[in-house]
């Protein structure tokens, strides 16, 4: 190969030169790299254009044409360390080759002379293919003392941890940079993958809130939401869940598992402006009258009837139809309208304790208790039928069925 004077890039030489061009990148492109480095040989020849010999190399390099590499490297260099380009390919296609006596030789002067982070990446490649692992991490470290390039860090980190069983030191210079330049993707899923290996919950869990903070994925948020529950720290769960917004739907389960009603109600209300299922407006009307339940306004109970009254109409899901036919007896608003909901609920869960206490209460409200204790007889002996509120149930209405004999018997003496 000829050494031609140079020319500016962007100089056009011969008339043909863009076809050459889009001939050898076709080649390139297609990967028949013998090929495109005849082709950027040809255009290096006729134009006199570095990179063209550059990329004529590089694709020799790809086709494995290591030989090559090294006899036109050294044709056109004699041994010069001058054009630190060429050095590097002859440095690889060494390497390549297994001659890593040689490549270590060139590496180390080629590092010396330029003092770059890419030769001292380049010279470290080569200890840690003799298996040096000791010197290749000398290397990386000046590479990554020019730039703090975190790709030389994470190869740092990789030698330190399994190479050299320095776990303690890979951990520290990772965290170390995370604090002083921040948490990259990178160096996030790094420092996951060996607190992962060693089992560190704590550790795993201030990554991923920090890689949270990078990107704001579903799936880093459920790991956090997953490491919190088996720490079973559900009140920064809670906190990380009010903060991020990461899963409303689990915050609404957290709210509802800790009776804080006022906050179930609230969000369950968004995520039904936000999603139109009327599946939360009913949630929303169930955690606002829990919420209240012991201090019950008229405008709270107003509230909550049309909120359940609402979702009625759009699905016949025996909770929420429930809920609003025991409402409107419990508080005396339209006790047989409550009693049609009961029924209607019933008709599709007619052994629910729970549905069937209702009902019994409608009529205990109807005084009609020989028709309630008929059906709490039946209640008492279910599953649910031990529930306090149910208990209390039964004991109004024995006292009123009681009543209702005594009555009886009082007519009939009369």
């Amino acid at each position: 190969m000829q050494h031609p004077q140079a020319v500016q890039p962007d100089e056009k030489v011969f008339e043909a030169e863009d076809l050459y061009i889009m001939l050898a990148l076709n080649a390139e492109q297609t990967k028949h790299y013998e090929i495109a480095a005849e082709r950027f040989e040809d255009l290096y020849e006729k134009a006199a254009k570095k990179e063209y010999l550059y990329r004529s190399l590089q694709n020799y390099l790809r086709a494995k044409e290591n030989k090559k590499v090294i006899e036109k490297v050294d044709t056109i260099t004699e041994g010069s360390l001058d054009d630190p380009f060429l050095v590097r390919l002859k440095i690889i296609a060494l390497m390549e080759l297994g001659k890593l006596a040689e490549a270590k030789k060139l590496a180390i002067a080629l590092a010396k002379k330029t003092q770059k982070a890419n030769d001292y990446l380049l010279a470290s490649d080569v200890y840690i293919k003799n298996q040096e692992y000791d010197v290749a991490l000398k290397y990386l470290e000046s590479a990554y003392m020019k730039e703090y390039n975190e790709k030389i860090l994470d190869k740092m980190a990789i030698i330190l941890y399994v190479n050299l069983h320095r776990k303690k030191d890979a951990i520290a210079y990772l965290e170390t940079h995370t604090r002083i330049h921040g948490c990259s993707k990178l160096i996030c899923n790094r420092l996951i993958g060996i607190y992962s290996n060693e089992n560190n919950i704590e550790g795993l869990l201030s990554v991923y809130k920090r890689l949270y903070n990078l990107d704001k994925n579903k799936a880093i948020a459920k790991k956090i939401i997953q490491i919190y529950a088996y720490k079973r720290d559900y009140i920064k769960l809670i906190d990380f869940l009010e903060d991020t917004k990461a899963d409303n739907e689990v915050l609404l389960e957290l709210y509802v598992s800790g009776k804080n009603y006022a906050k179930a109600s609230a969000l369950a209300q968004q995520l039904y402006d936000k999603t139109a299922d009327i599946r939360y407006l009913g949630q929303s009307a169930i955690y606002e009258y829990e919420a209240h339940s012991k201090k019950m306004s008229q405008k709270i109970l107003t509230s909550v009837i049309n909120k359940l009254t609402k979702v009625s109409k759009e699905t016949e899901e025996p909770l929420y139809l429930n809920y609003l036919g025991y409402i409107l007896i419990d508080h005396d608003i339209d006790v047989k309208k409550g009693i049609k909901y009961i029924k209607k609920v019933l008709k599709t869960n007619p052994d629910s304790a729970f549905y069937l206490d209702s009902l019994a209460w409608g009529y205990y409200k109807l005084h009609q208790c020989a028709k309630a204790k008929k059906i709490m007889d039946r209640v008492i002996d279910m599953e649910g039928g031990d529930n306090p509120e149910v208990l209390t149930h039964v004991k109004k209405i024995n006292k009123c069925y009681k009543k209702t004999l005594q009555h009886k018997k009082g007519k009939k003496k009369k």
